[in-house]
């Protein structure tokens, strides 16, 4: 075999090479992103992720049970503090964890499966809210944080320069009776009263005359 031939048949071996490396790799790498994009539409993702979160009203719940495709529904909390399941129907969801639900709809659902496993999701957590109005930027309902205070609450929603900061108060239902809790932003930030920074809770409502 003379010299140019070997020559020419290593360059085409070569480039054989090259390119089932290249279609190995295009294929490896449209499998990882087809299986991530599958994986993304397929998993509810939590979002109160505390054990001790207790479920309120309108918080959206993601519900599975393995190996029992119509019995998964995605689904709010009822303004009566309920869902409706398939087979068990009305069951009591607010004032519960996430887990004490999932415990009281496996014990519900043994009367029709054998050995359920159960799975609950909180994917929006919209009954811990608060609600913020008059002379601010961003008026209307935000979310409660984990120990949100005023300061953090005001914050979020911003000042119009016609805030009276000295005026600010909060709406409170104790007891079945509204109450007034009085905020002078401008003290509190000097580091005075700092009593009046409380921590915030679900239903509040900051005013901002």
């Amino acid at each position: 075999m003379s010299v140019k031939k070997a020559i020419r048949l290593a360059c085409m071996a070569l480039g054989a090479w090259y390119a089932i490396s290249a279609w190995a790799q295009a294929g490896e790498v449209a499998n990882k992103a087809d299986v991530g994009s599958k994986g993304d539409v397929a998993e509810a993702k939590p979002v109160a992720n505390s054990p001790d979160y207790v479920l309120g009203s309108d918080d959206q719940l993601h519900i599975t049970v393995w190996k029992e495709a119509d019995l998964t529904v995605t689904l709010p909390v009822r303004p009566d503090g309920k869902i409706s399941l398939p087979l068990i129907n009305d069951i009591q969801a607010a004032g519960l964890t996430p887990m004490e639900l999932r415990d009281s709809i496996t014990e519900k659902l043994k009367k029709y499966i054998a050995d359920p496993r159960v799975t609950v999701v909180v994917t929006a957590m919209n009954s811990r809210r608060v609600f913020v109005t008059g002379e601010v930027v961003h008026t209307g309902a935000i979310p409660l944080l984990p120990n949100m205070t005023m300061l953090q609450a005001l914050a979020a929603a911003g000042f119009t320069q016609f805030a009276n900061l000295k005026g600010i108060y909060v709406l409170r239902m104790e007891n079945g009776k509204q109450v007034k809790l009085p905020f002078n932003y401008r003290q509190v930030i000097k580091g005075n009263h700092p009593e009046e920074n409380i921590m915030l809770k679900p239903g509040d409502t900051v005013v901002v005359p």
